[in-house]
């Protein structure tokens, strides 16, 4: 059994169920061996769907397809259904990969009596290799069967790679005569860099809210959550997020100050679960906010947080408890955005550690190592040129990561 990392939550926590949302998880072995590896989520007809997904340009074929059933509009009554494997990205896979989707697809349509249009894929794993999609369709039956309100943790371990803990977040809504509940669930460990959407996250939600209105909202706070962090730099092919709002709470439709503590509430869940996909990266010690302020633009703020956090050199420096500022310094300097070395400030946490220049003489490299002790980070650098500000999550690189990387086929 792989180590569950050290930035683990203690618990799975305890999700609402969501009123039109049921799940179930099998052992399809598309894979791995002796763990549920699909997962199945009807959802009640009526479902309002919005998604955000990977721009890369060898995006997967399920993520194409979900894009494409996205662009379409279902007809009022319309059910929906999510299906998702782990162990086999179905990437790179060409017509054959196009073929097994709507297999699989298809295959969830006939059984649950849903448009083929409504049933959206997602598959994570090794990318390269013909998805087995008939070890999936086998199991369409067995999902069916055992679908419940009460299967979202099994649902989230079933999408798990080389993720070491399920992850899941809530919250609740006060709504015009009723309470809203949102309840989401995510993989995601190595192969993390922002790009639209980080990872595969699943949200549910009883609110009823427009696909438009939806829509807007996940697309507003994707830069903030998702596209904020950062564990390898590299964008994965099957990135996926996709809402899903069954219409089902008691409370009345989203709108006016419900709209806002309501998209505050989303925001927070998309938040807690890409922190805790920072907190599960692979061979994670540490988690790190890099807090940029003072930039001369957004753009700049962005450049110099993600130089900093996808920079090697602040890693493995955080990863051996080395309080290297200097390395932060040439993050700074390489990021392409506007700087003054005489303007920068850099701290750790609340320690001033650099200033106009040059280290600050009050600074003792003894505070910077016992800092660097901890198990959550804060590196504030302060460029002194504007009012622009970013802040991205990232976590340390140890020699563990590379062992996961270097074995991941084999």
């Amino acid at each position: 059994m792989k180590p569950v990392s050290p930035l683990a939550p203690a618990a799975f926590p305890v999700l609402p169920p969501i009123k039109g949302a049921e799940f179930a998880a099998v052992e399809a072995g598309v894979r791995y061996q002796n763990r549920k590896d699909v997962m199945l989520v009807r959802l009640a007809p009526g479902t309002a769907m919005a998604g955000v997904f990977t721009r890369s340009s060898t995006r997967s074929g399920c993520v194409r397809d979900c894009q494409a059933k996205l662009a379409l509009k279902p007809a009022a009554d319309a059910g929906a259904a999510i299906i998702v494997n782990s162990g086999n990205s179905n990437a790179f896979t060409g017509k054959v990969g196009d073929a097994a989707v709507a297999a699989v697809t298809g295959a969830v349509a006939e059984a649950l009596g849903v448009p083929a249009s409504r049933v959206f894929s997602s598959s994570t794993g090794v990318i390269g290799e013909p998805l087995p999609h008939e070890r999936i369709t086998a199991k369409v039956p067995d999902l069916v069967a055992a679908l419940t309100e009460d299967a979202v943790e099994m649902a989230a371990q079933a999408i798990m790679t080389t993720d070491t803990f399920p992850k899941g977040a809530a919250a609740t809504v006060q709504g015009e005569g009723g309470t809203i509940h949102i309840a989401g669930i995510a993989k995601g460990s190595g192969m993390i860099a922002p790009d639209m959407a980080t990872m595969l996250v699943y949200i549910f939600t009883d609110a009823k809210i427009s696909q438009a209105n939806l829509q807007k909202i996940l697309s507003r706070n994707v830069d903030a959550t998702f596209n904020s962090i950062t564990v390898d730099s590299d964008t994965s092919t099957s990135d996926t997020l996709l809402v899903a709002a069954t219409g089902q709470s008691e409370a009345a439709e989203v709108k006016g100050t419900v709209a806002k503590a309501f998209e505050t509430a989303l925001a927070g869940v998309m938040r807690d679960l890409a922190l805790q996909v920072v907190r599960d990266g692979e061979g994670a010690t540490k988690l790190v906010e890099v807090r940029v302020t003072g930039a001369a633009s957004d753009e700049d703020a962005a450049k110099v947080a993600f130089s900093i956090a996808n920079s090697p050199l602040v890693k493995t420096a955080v990863a051996g408890q080395d309080p290297n500022w200097g390395r932060i310094v040439a993050a700074v300097g390489k990021s392409g955005a506007q700087a003054d070395r005489d303007l920068l400030t850099i701290r750790f946490g609340d320690i001033l550690v650099a200033e106009k220049g040059w280290r600050n003489p009050d600074y003792q490299e003894e505070q910077g190592a016992n800092y660097m002790l901890g198990q959550e980070l804060l590196f504030h650098v302060d460029l002194g040129l504007g009012k622009s500000k970013r802040s991205v999550w990232t976590c340390d690189l140890t020699s563990r990561y590379i062992e996961i990387n270097a074995d991941y086929r084999s």
